[in-house]
């Protein structure tokens, strides 16, 4: 089973919940229709990586990404949500399931995460080939997290060391070989949590 790192401890999730369509100008950019209500979509243990593996047609979202215990956020990271989008955009057509674009091995890549009591004032930031491609912080959030964490729990149910990724701001974009990735969190607009990837072949 794959893990992530919290606190130097190795977790194992059972599962990441991924919020969908979250951020306003991330919906317009990709011509949605804004939810009546969150959307939601599970990736498995086994899209877990801490590497970005090239794959063709791949896009980029970076989120702030949570993790549960105890059935409260506990826990924050710098998550990558990747996903093939043209396959994507075949299946919405379609009316399929997700699970092919947004499912696959290595499609949640992840940073350390920290532990975190207040999870006011955070923002997700990622750079791409040194320019900043995505800012954004909770105050764009359609849905908040206290909110997500109970509305989930309902659903789904949450167990101890699963992962809420929380949805992306605009600025999504491709995945090239050799692009430099550098994934941060923010608080208060100090850097809480940050890593940096290279794309590597598959």
């Amino acid at each position: 089973m794959k893990t992530i790192n919290f606190n130097n401890q190795k977790i194992t999730p059972c599962k990441i919940v991924c919020v969908g369509r979250n951020y306003v100008e991330h919906i317009k950019e990709l011509n949605n229709e804004i939810p009546s209500e969150p959307v939601y979509f599970i990736k498995p243990n086994s899209s877990i990586s801490e590497k970005i593996k090239y794959r063709e047609g791949m896009h980029y979202e970076g989120e702030i990404s949570f993790l549960i215990k105890n059935k409260k956020i506990t826990g924050v990271g710098f998550g990558f949500d990747l996903t093939l989008r043209d396959i994507q955009s075949k299946l919405k057509q379609k009316g399929l399931p997700w699970e092919r674009c947004k499912a696959f091995r290595a499609s949640a890549v992840f940073s350390d995460f920290v532990e975190i009591n207040d999870i006011n004032d955070l923002e997700v930031e990622v750079v791409k080939n040194n320019e900043v491609v995505q800012k954004g912080g909770m105050e764009l959030m359609i849905y908040k997290p206290e909110f997500l964490v109970i509305d989930i729990d309902k659903i789904f149910g949450l167990d101890d060391g699963d992962i809420i990724m929380s949805g992306t701001p605009k600025g999504v974009g491709k995945v090239e070989r050799g692009d430099e990735f550098i994934g941060r969190i923010y608080k208060n607009e100090k850097i809480l949590v940050e890593k940096k990837w290279i794309v590597m072949e598959n």
